[in-house]
């Protein structure tokens, strides 16, 4: 359940024959990452990494001072780099297929763009976590794909020209959505709110039902070092929610995920948390789950009895 999106190859015959170095660095950037599956997981571990919300407790890029939503673009060339191994350019940040490539990230496709990489090729990256989208592509940044006017330090942006002639790998591709941007704003504060790390969670997981939740928002969260501990059975958020018929499953277990998919839920992928209302139900008309059977609960349904216990893993 790889949190990335596929897009159809480009005509790499035309790419050679108009421009092939680009070509050359579009089928090298392929190779490693066919659907971007890498690619999401790095950015989505470079939001993670800015906002550091086990210890401050943040998740919105508005929560972030100025100068580290500025050093978003220097942790997304960092982290590229390092997840692709990719050598350091003589000029420009990397040499890609024998060729050197500037990187490039605005959250608003604003690139801006020096003189020195000028005629040569840019990556160019944006990325949304309210919308849990990623982009990226190349272009080579000539006279006729920029604009003529520059700012004081010398930089100018992508014309309209240049803009429709980026050479997607992927657009607007899924990355790992973050759990509590999906929330209502007075939602999410109502859990931030909340006294204690425990507290916070066992809100979470009420009130952030068939969502796939990851370990990263737990940590958010709980802002504690042992934080998958608030979700265990023990003193955690499934022994105090299962009362009320909360069903907290990893994606860390394949059982886990199956019964997910058997009750046409969500399923969590690996380090993924889905919590589900759930009641009993007549045999054959849900999941079996320790002896007895089970399906998700309709919305404002009062719960009937405990969730059952999942089975060991």
């Amino acid at each position: 359940m790889p949190y990335a999106q596929s897009v159809p190859l480009f005509d790499i015959s035309a790419l050679d024959h108009d421009d092939p170095p680009l070509a050359e660095v579009y089928g090298e950037l392929r190779r490693w990452d066919p659907d971007g599956t890498r690619l999401a997981k790095v950015f989505r571990r470079t939001y993670d990494q800015l906002y550091d919300g086990q210890r401050t407790g943040r998740y919105r890029v508005d929560q972030l001072h100025k100068t580290e939503k500025t050093h978003f673009g220097t942790l997304i060339e960092i982290n590229i780099q390092r997840e692709f191994n990719i050598d350091d350019g003589e000029i420009l940040d990397f040499k890609i297929a024998g060729h050197e490539v500037d990187c490039k990230f605005s959250h608003t496709a604003a690139w801006m763009l020096p003189t020195e990489i000028f005629d040569k090729l840019a990556l160019v990256t944006k990325a949304n976590d309210e919308l849990s989208t990623w982009s990226v592509g190349l272009i080579r940044v000539t006279k006729e794909n920029r604009r003529n006017s520059k700012n004081q330090d010398r930089k100018t942006e992508l014309n309209a020209l240049g803009r429709s002639r980026i050479v997607w790998l992927h657009k607007d591709a899924a990355m790992q959505p973050n759990a509590l941007l999906r929330l209502p704003p007075a939602v999410a504060d109502e859990i931030m709110s909340r006294p204690s790390g425990q507290a916070r969670v066992n809100e979470l997981l009420c009130r952030v039902t068939n969502i796939r939740i990851s370990r990263n928002i737990i940590a958010t969260v709980a802002q504690q070092n042992d934080y998958m501990k608030r979700v265990r059975d023990n003193g955690g958020a499934r022994g105090a929610l299962r009362p009320d018929g909360y069903l907290i499953l990893s994606g860390d277990y394949t059982v886990q995920q199956n019964i997910a998919s058997d009750l046409g839920a969500v399923v969590p992928g690996p380090g993924e948390l889905v919590s589900l209302r759930v009641v009993p139900c007549a045999p054959n008309n849900g999941v079996e789950i320790s002896g007895s059977w089970w399906r998700i609960a309709d919305f404002n349904e009062p719960a009937l009895v405990a969730a059952p216990k999942l089975p060991k893993v």
